[in-house]
Parts: C-alpha cells; sequence; structure tokens
C-alpha cells in the first residue's frame, strides 16, 4: 500500500510538470490572487468518511480565532455539519454558499458572524445537494468558488487571515471547487488501515487538480485523526505514516477523545465546551504548527521540541491512565 505513496511523492520530486497559463485556461484576473495578499486558503478534504474532517475544521477555526487572527470557515458539505456544528441555524438562512455557487452571489453576502470572536462562516444548506446539476454545464464552473473568494480578497470587502474549506467526502463539482480555490490542502486521516487505502484515490485527485486547474496546490500535511495510543494497530498506523511520509505528517496527532464528541451534540467548539480537554490541546498544538508551516518566519526556535514535547507528554498520560484503569 505505502509503496504507491512513494513512487508518486518521487516522481513528483524529480519531475518538473509544465502547467498551461491561468489565462489560456480561462481564468479571468478576479480568479487569481494578489502578491500582497495575506489570506491562507486551506481546503480540509479526504474521501473518506468518519476522518474528523469537519471536527477538526470547526476546532482548528476556533483556534486560529482564539490567537486574535480573522477566520472565514466556508462549508461546502451539503449535510452542513460544519455550519451546524458552530451553532448555525440552517433553516433559517436568507443565503448560503449555494447562493454563491448557483446564483453568482458575491460570496460576502453569504458570510454571517458566529459566536465566536474573529470567526465567521459561509454556511452550507440542504439545497447544495444539487448545487453540482445546476452547474454542470456552466463554463468555468471549476473556478466559480475561487472567483468570488479572489474577488472579496482582492477588493478587501472582507479580511482574513485563514479561510478553511470542509470539504465534502465524495468527489463532487463543490469540492472540485475547493480544491481549484485552495493555495493548501489539509488531509484529516485515521489511523486504521481503511483510511489509508482511502487516500490513494485522494492523492490522484491532487495530482489532478493541480496538473489541469491549480497547480499552485500544495498538500499542508497529513493530520493522524483519532489516534488511540492504548492500541497496537493505532501505533503501528501512525509509525508507517511517519516513515512513509515524513514530514508530511504533522508531529501533533488527534487523539480519540470522548470530549470532542459531546462538543458536536452541543454545537460548540472544543474551546468552548471543554478548553481544558485533552482534545483542545490537541488542536491548539495543531494551530500553533499549522502557522509554522506556513509561516516558518514567524516560528520560535524551539518549536519542533516543543510540539514533540506535548504529543510525548499526552501519550504518557494516555498510557497512564489505562494502565490505572485496568
Amino acid at each position: 500500500m505505502f509503496e504507491y505513496f512513494e513512487s508518486l511523492f518521487n516522481r513528483n520530486n524529480k519531475e518538473r510538470l509544465e502547467h498551461t497559463p491561468p489565462e489560456r485556461m480561462g481564468i479571468s484576473p478576479s480568479s487569481r490572487i494578489n502578491a500582497e495578499t495575506k489570506t491562507s486558503i486551506i481546503a480540509i478534504a479526504n474521501q473518506k468518511g468518519g476522518c474528523g474532517k469537519t471536527t477538526t475544521c470547526i476546532n482548528l477555526s476556533t483556534a486560529l480565532a482564539n490567537m486574535g487572527l480573522k477566520v472565514l470557515i466556508i462549508d461546502l458539505d451539503a449535510q452542513s455539519q460544519a455550519s451546524l456544528g458552530i451553532g448555525i441555524n440552517t433553516d433559517d438562512l436568507k443565503y448560503s454558499i449555494y447562493d454563491v455557487l448557483v446564483k453568482n452571489l458575491e460570496l460576502e453576502s453569504a458570510v454571517v458572524p458566529t459566536d465566536i470572536q474573529n470567526l465567521d462562516i459561509a454556511p452550507a444548506s440542504a439545497m447544495l445537494t444539487g448545487a453540482q446539476l445546476e452547474i454542470a454545464n456552466l463554463l468555468g464552473r471549476e473556478w466559480i468558488l475561487r472567483t468570488s473568494i479572489y474577488k472579496m480578497i482582492n477588493t478587501q470587502t472582507r479580511k482574513y487571515d485563514y479561510i478553511i474549506m470542509d470539504c465534502s467526502p465524495s468527489l463532487n463539482l463543490t469540492t472540485i471547487n475547493g480544491l481549484a480555490s485552495a493555495q493548501f490542502i489539509l488531509i484529516p486521516a485515521q489511523t486504521h488501515y481503511f483510511s489509508l487505502e482511502g487516500m490513494k484515490e485522494l492523492f490522484s485527485t491532487i495530482e489532478i487538480v493541480k496538473e489541469r486547474l491549480n497547480p499552485k496546490l500544495q498538500i499542508l500535511g497529513i493530520l493522524p485523526t483519532l489516534y488511540d495510543m492504548r492500541t497496537r494497530i493505532s501505533r503501528q498506523i501512525l509509525g508507517q505514516m511517519r516513515k512513509y511520509f515524513g514530514d508530511k505528517v504533522f508531529k501533533t496527532a488527534i487523539h480519540t477523545n470522548i470530549k470532542l464528541v459531546e462538543a458536536q451534540a452541543h454545537k460548540k467548539s472544543i474551546f468552548e465546551f471543554a478548553p481544558n480537554s485533552n482534545g483542545a490541546r490537541d488542536y491548539l498544538a495543531l494551530s500553533e504548527e499549522l502557522i509554522s508551516r506556513i509561516c516558518p518566519e514567524f516560528t520560535p526556535v524551539n518549536e519542533k521540541e516543543k510540539a514533540v514535547e506535548v504529543e510525548d507528554l499526552m501519550q504518557s498520560h494516555i498510557l497512564s491512565q489505562a494502565l490505572n484503569d485496568r
């Protein structure tokens, strides 16, 4: 299984693909971000469901917002779980991301504030299910969201440090729009065998998107999720992930934590529901590591050692709890 990824990465390091210039692909100037813009656009995607995409989107965004950074969530999943999980009533929306994709509504008109300071969201609704059929025959359908995002950024009608997109697990036009808009992709992956098998198709999709739609798309990192230190299989899978993917795997792992599940039921982020929980510590560490990957110049000298130390301490704590429960 891992040989597939190894050959893919080796091929990408050796080959330099020539991409068609945006002008020849029919991309308008408004769909290209200005060099001066400081906004980082991240798509959270994996074609396997249940790997923690929405949980990561909500809690990572909240962690960044708590640092004083302006963050926008774009919910690209018709199930609207990111919207619901942040406390938005999707039955009482004037506009949603559906209107941006289908009715040419300006993105800023669909943005609504959340109860969390510095955090806004462009919510989804059930109508998003039919969006891909309605835009299927449109010229430039893959760049509808990209054009809307970059128009908002370049005109500075709204300013954000981070735009984070929660993509659908299915490979549809809304997901393609997300990948075509993003600068980075963050891949949550369960420390389970079948989750890694499902990543083969995702990496193939990323390669196609880079070749045809978005040459600048970069893999920000693979995030191990639902990691249970107590089980041998979780430890083995995480070890294999780090061995074959190397520094593409985040040093931070999101451990299995019941508080993360309970926070979803209460439609709150982990920082609102249980700020002292292990889940909150995991996502705080992830936010710091993410910033260090995107903006290495702001990374403290001992950031790497700090990240490793935090994970080791948490793993030791979980292991001691498991031993005490026997």
